[in-house]
């Protein structure tokens, strides 16, 4: 049966409301399932790029959006909790995570969507009084509606091959690579989900409407799209977080010039792994996802020094954040030598001190002269205050925990 160019269009956006609608649903059912841990993966396990990129892999896929990812770490750095030299491990590693809904999707067991879906369902509304069902039944339900949004969407797609206007598209993005990124770019800021998009160039490929010269430009448009929310997101927050945004921005934009300018071995490279491992198309996409960001990621690796140089440069300012971040709190010292580390803690304790008292002439300063500068520069420096006394509390309790001398045990207490 033929569908009209409505009925196209219909199925195309209600396939792709579902889609979104059933990735948050999944990525809500694991963020409940993992509760404050994704917070404290971030926290904990971002000492050296290395932990950072695995925490950010790790998260990505509880959440199941390297946005969300990316804004979370922006909100531990506006914070304080996380310093930009950190954060871009866990960016380089959200990019890596965001990757496992391409393979997902690439599993292609779209036949069981509506059994899957209906599974959640039953999870949700008839066992709903305990915790873990009700988080699986909406992982369930998500997984369910994310292969059924994406049959819907490959539905409303198959006949656009009938449309001069999008065949002659097709045909000008696989001779030119710079216009396949600049549609990948605005899709992904339209839909504001490079899960979606990526999902869509699937179908795509898959139904036989572009060829892989046309889709590997729009998958690196699809990782700068990616961005904008970040960069949204720290609009209003801190200088360290702007510079967070920015550097999430510059590693996308970065790795796809290098892409762009190898393209023809990018798209011989993968035409050789979908012959060589008999890939279906959709799961062709996905190891050319994969191995973009994975590849990409390597690349910036040695250079995480220079990119926070770089952006310090292109985000100028004072970051209240890395000027009075604790540097004398190790809590391996809190196991061999419980007294010292309380006397890394009194130093920070003085830092704190310090920090405040620059708050309150700020805030004398603020009350004759009004700068609107001075004021959010207060807040900064209170975010920061707020971080520290955190750190510094959860840092003496545990030193309770050890032993330590009298005098010790009244220095803790005052």
């Amino acid at each position: 049966m033929e569908l009209s160019p409505m009925e196209v269009i219909f199925l195309f956006l209600g396939g792709l409301g579902i889609f979104l609608y059933g990735i948050k649903q999944m990525g809500d059912g694991l963020q409940a399932s993992a509760g404050d841990r994704l917070r404290e993966i971030l926290n904990r396990m971002t000492s050296n790029p290395i932990k950072g990129i695995i925490a950010g892999i790790v998260v990505t896929i509880l959440l199941q959006t390297s946005t969300g990812t990316t804004v979370l770490t922006i909100g531990l750095v506006s914070a304080g909790f996380m310093t930009l030299r950190q954060s871009i491990g866990v960016i380089m590693g959200a990019n890596i995570g965001t990757t496992v809904t391409a393979f997902i999707i690439g599993l292609k067991i779209g036949d069981y969507a509506l059994p899957i879906l209906a599974l959640g369902v039953f999870l949700i509304f008839f066992l709903k009084n305990s915790p873990k069902s009700y988080n699986i039944g909406r992982i369930l339900f998500g997984f369910g509606a994310l292969f059924y949004g994406l049959d819907l969407m490959g539905q409303g797609m198959k006949p656009l091959a009938d449309y001069q206007w999008f065949t002659d598209l097709m045909l000008d993005m696989s001779s030119n690579s710079l216009l396949g990124v600049t549609v990948g770019t605005v899709l992904t800021v339209i839909v504001q989900s490079s899960s979606a998009t990526i999902g869509i160039l699937q179908s795509l490929y898959s139904n036989g409407l572009l060829d892989l010269s046309a889709g590997l430009p729009l998958l690196l448009g699809d990782n700068i799209g990616t961005t904008i929310t970040a960069v949204l997101a720290a609009l209003v927050g801190s200088i360290a977080a702007k510079r967070a945004a920015a550097v999430h921005v510059i590693f996308n934009v970065i790795g796809a010039t290098i892409f762009m300018i190898i393209m023809p071995l990018f798209v011989n490279l993968i035409s050789y792994l979908q012959s060589a491992m008999d890939l279906n198309p959709e799961m062709t996409i996905a190891f050319a996802h994969g191995f973009f960001n994975i590849t990409n990621t390597l690349i910036h690796l040695p250079f995480i020094a220079a990119l926070a140089w770089i952006v310090t440069r292109i985000v100028p300012g004072r970051d209240f954040s890395e000027d009075y971040k604790p540097n004398h709190l190790d809590p391996h010292l809190l196991k061999r030598s419980p007294g010292l580390a309380l006397q890394g803690a009194q130093k920070e304790v003085k830092n704190l001190g310090n920090l405040t008292l620059s708050i309150l002439d700020d805030t004398k300063e603020y009350s004759e002269t009004n700068n609107p500068k001075l004021y959010k520069q207060i807040k900064e420096k209170v975010n920061v205050v707020d971080t520290l006394q955190d750190t510094l509390r959860s840092y003496i309790i545990d030193a309770s925990k050890y032993d330590i001398s009298p005098e010790d045990a009244e220095r803790q207490s005052t």
